[in-house]
């Protein structure tokens, strides 16, 4: 289980897919300048242990979605309703630092 300090989730995370591999997907801190893409999923998660996501809808518009969230088992963050298509309803983290969350697939 990857040692982290849980309040570092509490953010928006834009997926960052230039830097995903075969097993793994990269998150980027909102605030961090990414090359333009067509339709990031991006997601916050806020203490208060709702989120809100936004994925791509069928007319290629971001739509958002929110719902609640929690920390399970200390490495799995649980997403409950949201956007089909936005977020895995559960990601097994892998590794999280102050600029970077990277979730198995």
């Amino acid at each position: 289980m990857p040692e982290f300090e849980p309040r570092l989730l509490h953010r928006r995370w834009v997926h960052a897919h230039e830097e995903d591999t075969d097993r793994e997907m990269v998150f980027r801190p909102a605030e961090v300048e990414l090359p333009p893409s067509r339709g990031r999923v991006a997601f916050e998660l806020r203490p208060d242990g709702t989120f809100v996501e936004s994925g791509i809808g069928p007319t290629d518009r971001s739509e958002p979605a929110s719902g609640r969230w929690q920390l399970e088992d200390g490495e799995k963050i649980v997403l409950g309703e949201g956007a089909p298509g936005g977020a895995p309803r559960v990601m097994r983290i892998a590794a999280l630092d102050q600029d970077r969350l990277v979730v198995e697939r």
